[in-house]
C-alpha cells in the first residue's frame, strides 16, 4: 500500500504538482496528426495534464498548441479563425502564430508595437508516427525528442490511434502491466479446448490463440522484474501444457509507456481521465512476421468475444450476464470484447491506495510507482529525471512473447542486447482483435 502522501503524488497531474512537473519534463503525446489534417483546418480543443489548450495547423503545416484563452480578455481561441499562418481571435482580431507570437493586432493603432511584445502561452510540438507531441516543461530544460521507432517511418505508414479511458492515469497504468489477470478476468470456458498450433515448443514466438491456452493452463504466473535505464523490464512466466515455459514480456519507460507490445502511451487528460495512444513503428511489420499462427481465433468454437456494438459502461453495470458468469461461458459475464472487462476492473480499482493489500503478482506495480514517485520527489530537489537522453536506444525496447529455450535468459529478450531482430523489435502495434494486456 502507499502512504497518504505518496498516494496524493500519483493522483495529481496538474501544473505545479509533483507528478505534473515530472510529466512536463518529457515529450508528451497530445493529439493525433489526423485531428489537424491539413493546413488552415479547423482548430481542435485539447485537454492534457489538466490544461485546456487549442491545436491548429497553420498555412505552412506547423502545428501550434496554444492556451485556450486569448491573452487580451480571455475569449476562446477554439472559436478563432485559422488563416494566413496564424490563429486569429474573433473578438478583436488579434492573431498568433504557432510559436505563440502575436503577429497582427488590427484593433490597435497602425504604429503600435504592442503586438511585438505579446505572446500567447504556447508549447513546442513535434510530429512523429501520426502523433503530435508537445513539450510542456521549462523551455531551458527541453530535451531532444525520444525516438520510439517512428522518426524514420514514412508518412504513408503513419498509423496511430487514441482512446479515452474513464479512469485515472495510475489506474490505467496499473492494469496495463498486470500479467496475472488474463488467466481470470478474460477467461472463458472454451479456452481449455484450444488446440496447440505448434506454438508450444521451445524458441517459438506465439500466436494470440496459443496464449489463451497458456493463460488457462497456468493461472498463477511467476512475476519477475528487472530495473533498467528506461524504467524496468518484467515478465510473467507460465508453464505450458507441453511442459515448457512461456514468457510474456512487459516494459515500462518513464513516464508514460507500459504493457506488452509496448502497450502504448497512457497520458492523463487530468486527475480523472486518461488517453491511451498507440502507433505503428519501424519494427511493426518485422515483429508481426515472427508470430506463429497470426492473430486469429475469431472462428474458434466457443469464442465469446464477437463484437455486438452494445455500449457497456459502469453506469449500466457493463451489461453483466450473470448466467454466463455462472455457467462458465465467460468468467466475468461481461462480453462484447475483453477491453470491456479491462475497463471495468481498472475503473473500479482503488484510487485510495492506502487501503490495498498487494501480493507477489504486483511486483511490477510496486516498481512502477516507486520509480515515478522517486523521480517526482527528486525533481522537486533539483535532481534531473531519468530517461531524458534522446540518444538512448528507445526504439530497441521490445516486448516479445516467447516459449523459452531451456536455460534461456528472459532478461535479454526484447532488450537492446537481444541479437534476434524479431525478438528485439519494439512495437506499438495496432492489431485486430486488440491485444490483451
Amino acid at each position: 500500500m502507499l502512504t497518504p502522501e505518496d498516494n496524493e503524488i500519483v493522483s495529481r497531474v496538474g501544473p505545479g504538482t509533483l507528478m505534473g512537473n515530472l510529466f512536463r519534463r518529457y515529450w508528451t503525446p497530445v493529439l493525433l496528426s489526423e485531428e489537424v489534417p491539413t493546413p488552415d483546418c479547423d482548430p481542435v480543443k485539447v485537454r492534457i495534464l489538466a490544461e485546456d489548450l487549442v491545436a491548429f495547423r497553420d498555412s505552412e503545416g506547423h502545428v501550434g498548441l496554444v492556451d485556450a484563452c486569448c491573452p487580451h480578455r480571455g475569449s476562446g481561441m477554439f472559436f478563432g479563425r485559422n488563416e494566413e499562418s496564424g490563429l486569429r481571435c474573433v473578438y478583436h482580431g488579434w492573431k498568433f502564430d504557432y510559436t505563440g507570437q502575436c503577429t497582427d493586432m488590427p484593433s490597435e493603432p497602425p504604429d503600435s508595437n504592442y503586438k511585438d511584445r505579446l505572446k500567447i502561452p504556447a508549447y513546442p510540438t513535434h510530429e512523429s508516427g501520426g502523433i503530435v507531441w508537445a513539450y510542456m516543461g521549462p523551455k531551458d530544460k527541453m530535451p531532444g525528442f525520444r525516438d520510439f521507432g517512428t522518426e524514420d517511418l514514412p508518412r504513408e505508414k503513419w498509423r496511430a490511434r487514441k482512446t479515452l479511458q474513464p479512469m485515472t492515469f495510475m489506474q490505467l497504468m496499473e492494469g496495463s502491466i498486470d500479467t496475472t489477470h488474463p488467466s481470470w478476468l478474460h477467461m472463458f470456458g472454451a479456452a481449455k479446448d484450444i488446440q496447440d498450433d505448434g506454438s508450444d515448443a521451445p524458441g517459438v514466438y506465439n500466436s494470440g490463440m496459443a496464449q489463451w491456452l497458456f493463460w488457462w493452463h497456468d493461472r498463477a504466473p511467476r512475476v519477475e522484474v528487472l530495473e533498467t535505464w528506461h524504467g524496468f523490464r518484467a515478465v510473467g512466466l507460465r508453464k505450458t501444457p507441453n511442459g515448457n515455459t512461456h514468457a510474456r514480456l512487459y516494459c515500462f519507460t518513464l513516464p508514460y509507456t507500459c504493457g506488452p507490445g509496448g502497450g502504448g502511451f497512457h497520458v492523463p487528460l487530468d486527475d480523472n481521465q486518461t488517453f491511451s495512444f498507440s502507433f505503428d513503428n519501424i519494427h511493426t511489420e518485422r515483429k508481426s512476421a515472427g508470430v506463429v499462427g497470426g492473430q486469429g481465433g475469431l472462428a474458434f468454437p466457443g469464442w465469446p468475444y464477437d463484437r455486438d456494438n452494445l455500449e457497456r459502461t459502469l453506469e449500466n453495470d457493463y451489461l453483466i450476464d450473470r448466467e454466463s458468469q455462472r455457467n462458465g461461458t465467460l468468467y466475468t459475464g461481461i462480453s462484447g470484447n475483453f477491453g470491456n472487462q479491462d475497463t471495468m476492473a481498472r475503473q473500479t480499482s482503488y484510487t485510495d491506495r492506502t487501503k490495498e493489500h498487494l501480493g507477489t503478482l504486483d511486483r511490477k506495480i510496486i516498481m512502477m510507482r516507486r520509480l515515478l514517485i522517486n523521480a517526482a520527489k527528486n525533481l522537486a530537489k533539483g535532481i534531473e529525471p531519468p530517461a531524458l537522453d534522446a540518444s538512448l536506444p528507445y526504439a530497441k525496447i521490445g516486448t516479445p512473447d516467447k516459449v523459452l529455450n531451456p536455460g534461456e535468459d528472459w532478461t535479454i529478450l526484447g532488450s537492446e542486447n537481444d541479437p534476434n531482430p524479431i525478438s528485439s523489435a519494439g512495437g506499438f502495434r495496432i492489431a485486430a482483435p486488440p491485444q490483451v494486456t
